[in-house]
């Protein structure tokens, strides 16, 4: 159902929008931390390094995913707000239209530059051919995320956050079964090792993509317009194009800044890199539902923009600050003192390097969880009102220092030194975020 966030107590619209935005974080990241189980559990620990490995490639892909789901979901949402419901459909149109030319010129780019990134990253050789393998399938399903997206970013202009919640729900815990079928099967039909989970994960992310796109376009044929809207506009591309585009920097040097650390950690053996693989995947569980948090503010803040509704985007703000604090205690909690026990999910117990690399990686960034979740509030009043410049400054603030301090601090403290360029980073970025949002606020 269609939901108008500009009526209504700010705090209840935006509790009731990102609850259901929550939940499909934690499907959408069941896919990744499945993937990593299934790998480690049933296949080795060399697979479980290698899917971990390969992550880091993945999330630059995933980066322009979401850079064309926040240009379209951000432009459509202040259209919404607008009501100009026929330019929302060309926008959508339009958005669609981009995002498969786009498609195509990234599987060609993956395709022919992953050997080099993965040699870049001083992957090590027992698992050069599996990290190969699992790009290989993971590349051939660009389209499903890219589409995927989309189709989400269109549901929350729309203020709906249940209808793609749904579907990520059933395909995540399809793809569980699905990982641990095509891995544990005795038919010589179906692949067993790290191809068998990359395989599972193209045919449930292929299923949600097209019931998603389909019940798009039913929506769209219930909403009236005084003209049929046009099919592509290039001054709505340019609106598109401004929002996703830093979008799409920021998440792509992020991932770019996360596979030079990658490589700095690669240093340290597969141990290290399957106990990092591990708990990344927990951590990214969490910055990831917080930064799905600030997206469904961005929301929120455009459609309140377009309809000229100034002060609920800064109730906005301290009620997106709550929901992410009330969501920091049990994580922070979890992940700090039941650390082995959830890393013991995916590695065996004989496996001790690699769990207590995991475990110093969490008990060192999860007491600043609190931190980096208001930076990513604030981030998505910026990206929701057009504050684009300010968002990319704090963001590649950010990235610098993990990446600068990831070197130096490693030749001191080893593995441990990378883990605490973490925090430094995420504060001095959170400073810098919250006073443009400040700055906002105070000459609006």
């Amino acid at each position: 159902m269609n939901k108008d966030l500009t009526a209504g107590n700010p705090s209840s619209v935006l509790l009731r929008f990102c609850l259901p935005l929550f939940g499909s974080v934690i499907f959408q990241q069941l896919y990744n931390i499945a993937d990593s189980f299934v790998a480690g559990k049933f296949v080795s620990e060399a697979a479980l390094a290698a899917v971990g490995n390969s992550y880091e490639v993945t999330l630059i892909f995933i980066a322009f995913g979401f850079g064309c789901n926040m240009g379209c979901s951000v432009v459509a949402s202040q259209l919404f707000g607008a009501k100009q419901y026929r330019e929302m459909k060309t926008a959508v149109y339009t958005s669609l239209i981009s995002t498969g030319v786009l498609c195509a010129v990234l599987m060609i780019f993956g395709y022919a530059f992953r050997n080099l990134l993965l040699e870049k990253m001083q992957t090590p050789e027992d698992i050069l051919a599996d990290s190969r393998l699992y790009l290989d399938i993971y590349i051939l399903g660009i389209p499903f995320l890219f589409f995927y997206n989309v189709s989400t970013g269109i549901f929350s202009a729309m203020g709906d956050s249940k209808t793609p919640f749904y579907f990520l729900a059933v395909s995540s815990v399809a793809n569980i079964f699905a990982d641990i079928f095509f891995t544990t099967s005795l038919s010589e039909f179906f692949p067993r090792g790290v191809d068998g989970v990359a395989w599972a994960t193209f045919l449930c992310q292929g299923i949600s993509c097209i019931a998603a796109m389909t019940f798009v376009f039913r929506r769209f044929s219930r909403i009236e317009t005084d003209r049929k809207p046009e099919v592509f506009s290039l001054p709505l591309l340019k609106r598109i194009v401004a929002i996703a585009v830093p979008s799409i920097l920021q998440q792509s040097f992020i991932s770019i800044g996360n596979i030079v650390i990658q490589g700095i950690i690669n240093a340290f053996g597969s141990a290290v890199i399957a106990g990092y693989a591990a708990a990344i995947k927990l951590n990214n569980l969490v910055i990831t539902a917080f930064t799905t948090l600030g997206n469904g503010i961005s929301n929120f803040s455009a459609q309140n923009l377009g309809a000229g509704k100034m002060d609920r985007i800064h109730s906005g703000f301290y009620a997106g600050v709550k929901i992410v604090w009330v969501l920091c205690i049990p994580f922070s909690l979890l992940y700090f003192f039941g650390s082995r026990l959830l890393l013991s999910v995916f590695l065996d117990a004989d496996a001790q390097t690699a769990i207590h690399t995991g475990t110093m990686f969490l008990r060192i960034v999860t007491p600043f969880y609190f931190v980096v979740s208001a930076k990513l509030v604030s981030d998505g009043i910026l990206r929701g009102i057009g504050r684009m410049k300010q968002f990319m400054i704090a963001t590649f603030t950010d990235l610098i220092l993990r990446v600068v301090l990831a070197f130096v601090f490693s030749s001191a403290w080893q593995s441990t030194g990378i883990w605490m360029a973490w925090p430094i980073g995420w504060t001095i970025a959170a400073g810098m975020s919250l006073y443009y949002y400040l700055e906002f606020r105070k000459n609006k």
